[in-house]
């Protein structure tokens, strides 16, 4: 089992900045790909990006390409999302979540092991 736990969601302005952290815990999640979820209020849970735990190479959705950033700390079993110049379009609970599967990285069902999320709240 592998247990997730997201911190370091808030409340910040538009084109403000907040970075999640996601630990890692239990069995070892060498070789795991990393996912990182929204879901706003009413609609369905959307990927965001994806972050290889072995090489550390991320992959983006349109809407946070070039703003968002996804890394892995090794040494501390935590993959953040720096999210820069942020718009109220991107207020969601933000999950993380783990897969040894690196296929269809986009799809809820490819992932194994979910946090239980981090409120991000962007105000106008």
């Amino acid at each position: 089992q592998v247990q997730l736990v997201e911190t370091g969601g808030g409340l910040v302005q538009a084109g403000g900045s907040l970075r999640l952290s996601c630990t890692a815990s239990g069995r070892s999640i060498s070789g795991y790909y990393m996912g990182w979820f929204r879901q706003a209020p009413g609609k369905a849970r959307t990927f965001v990006s994806q972050v290889t735990w072995s090489d550390g190479r991320a992959y983006y959705a349109d809407a946070v390409k070039g703003r968002f950033t996804a890394a892995r700390d090794n040494a501390k079993n935590t993959v953040y999302l720096q999210m820069n110049s942020l718009k109220p379009e991107d207020t969601a609970v933000y999950y993380c979540a783990a897969t040894f599967n690196g296929q269809e990285f986009w799809r809820e069902s490819t992932y194994d092991y979910w946090g239980q999320g981090t409120q991000v709240t962007v105000s106008s």
